[in-house]
């Protein structure tokens, strides 16, 4: 198949293919006589695994190492267990600041009557104070 119908299939767009075959996580494709690039069911589910593992959050780096164990079929799955536990911890460390910034801005919220001239917002004044 051509990188159009391999992007319609996969749902990303072509710019995306031609990224990650620079990135080197899609592997580059067999050329046909006329130099197209050919692409097969494989190519698919790879960019599947892909866009699942990037709607969880996972980085491209991180992608990477997951596609390389998936490759080594005769590796112990507790390296892939491994990768997501972390992936997790990095998660909810980051919730647990998001919640830190939430009631930081609650807090300046709460302080602010929202009517009046900015030179007495105290949200500004928060801002700015030394």
């Amino acid at each position: 198949m051509n990188i159009g119908l391999l992007a319609k299939k996969a749902s990303v767009g072509i710019d995306t293919i031609r990224y990650y075959e620079k990135l080197g996580i899609l592997p580059k494709p067999k050329r046909l006589g006329s130099g197209y690039r050919c692409y097969g069911d494989a190519d698919v589910a790879r960019l599947n695994f892909i866009q699942r593992t990037k709607l969880l959050g996972f980085s491209l780096a991180e992608i990477s190492a997951l596609l390389m164990l998936s490759n080594n079929t005769q590796s112990d799955m507790s390296k892939v267990k491994k990768t997501v536990h972390q992936h997790l911890q990095t998660v909810l460390n980051k919730q647990i600041e998001l919640e830190k910034i939430r009631l930081g801005l609650e807090a300046l919220l709460d302080k602010c009557p929202g009517q009046g001239e900015v030179k007495s917002c105290p949200i500004i004044a928060e801002f700015t104070k030394e």
